[in-house]
């Protein structure tokens, strides 16, 4: 999947020796990116011409779409299956599992002697777990695949639940460390932020539009900062200004990684919040950024990082704007809490997140399979 944090992972193998080769399966294109690796785009061709119809087939009939899509189009299983013959790789690294695991299933089937790494991201089984559809796949993935690379505790304990028995591979980000030498002129003492920051998703899991209403409900002079709203969906945007709101908004691609960062570098405070996800790459952007965290803990998994009430606070009810105003009111004017917070994260958490450290862990879990092959 050609996102940031796909190549943020890559970019750790930069130096690393391996010879690396990445699958454009989603067919989005060339990856942006000076490592050194053979890129496998513009592979999936037609067989037959689209028809009137196909894109609603397969949104909303997908059982039979999988059933005539080889009819259509080379399929990620056919690509794959030219691909192994050609490379004969020692390991398949997939990156996601309904985008970019579940395409090549059949062939990592068929081919039982190759050995299989799959990063679990966001709501890959804690989310999907619970829609009958996607269950069945999931078991059958986590049955095939030999090595698991999971950013929580959380999503390992529900693999093994699942039926995973092959090996687990040390919990890292699924985004790789951060370069923290190359954001230090966007980060703040406490008493020059001047911003609470808002993750503004708003879509089957995020819960952006509830963070804006509790904010909405907070007496104007209680709140010294200047709110942002960043990577905002429609409805988000469009409720901020129907009620005239003095927030800044941002949408959902309006600012690069670094804009974002530099506003966290800025901000006194970064509320997340969602019904499902894995370990928040933003969070922990947050947390290096120095911004204090307030964030949904869906499956537990944020309490894997943050302590309640010691370096930031959790969410448990994300429809809840009651208890987001409450969280918000119990920190924003609480200078004692901010204060160790940022000490706690800053002197605890930021060198265990840093490039160098993360990069050790991301080429370490490739030689140790690497030893065992």
């Amino acid at each position: 999947m050609p996102s940031i944090h796909t190549i943020r992972w890559i970019e750790n193998l930069a130096n690393s020796n391996h010879e690396l080769y990445w699958f454009d399966i989603l067919g989005k294109g060339k990856l942006d990116t000076d490592v050194k690796m053979t890129q496998i785009i513009n592979w999936n061709k037609r067989k037959l011409p689209y028809f009137k119809g196909e894109h609603f087939l397969r949104k909303k009939t997908p059982r039979l779409y999988e059933k005539i899509e080889s009819f259509l189009k080379i399929t990620a299983n056919e690509k794959l299956v030219q691909l192994l013959e050609e490379i004969k790789p020692d390991l398949v690294h997939s990156f996601e599992m309904h985008s970019c695991s579940s395409p090549i299933l059949r062939t990592m089937q068929e081919n039982p002697k190759i050995k299989w790494l799959y990063s679990c991201w966001g709501s890959d089984i804690y989310k999907y777990q619970e829609i009958p559809f996607y269950l069945p796949k999931i078991k059958k993935n986590l049955a095939r695949i030999n090595y698991l690379h999971t950013d929580c505790l959380r999503d390992y304990k529900l693999a093994q639940k699942l039926g995973f028995k092959g090996v687990h591979m040390e919990i890292i980000p699924g985004g790789g460390g951060f370069k923290l030498e190359l954001f230090q002129d966007y980060f703040k003492s406490l008493e020059e932020r001047k911003i609470i920051l808002v993750k503004g998703y708003q879509h089957h899991v995020g819960r952006g539009l509830q963070i804006v209403k509790a904010l909405e409900q907070l007496p104007i002079s209680s709140i010294k900062y200047q709110v942002v709203v960043f990577g905002a969906h429609t409805e988000v945007q469009n409720y901020i200004e129907d009620q005239k709101l003095p927030f800044k908004v941002f949408g959902r691609h309006s600012l690069t990684h670094k804009e974002i960062l530099n506003l966290m570098g800025n901000s006194i405070m970064y509320i997340g919040n969602s019904i499902s996800d894995g370990m928040p790459n933003t969070l922990l952007e947050a947390i290096v950024m120095g911004a204090f965290p307030i964030q949904s803990n869906p499956g537990n998994v944020t309490a894997e990082i943050i302590l309640n009430g010691t370096n930031g606070l959790l969410i448990n009810n994300p429809d809840s704007i009651s208890e987001i105003k409450e969280l918000i009111e119990a920190s924003v004017n609480n200078p004692n809490l901010l204060a160790h917070a940022f000490q706690y994260n800053q002197h605890n958490l930021k060198a265990k997140l840093e490039y160098k450290h993360i990069q050790q862990k991301i080429v370490a879990l490739y030689n140790k399979i690497e030893s065992e092959l």
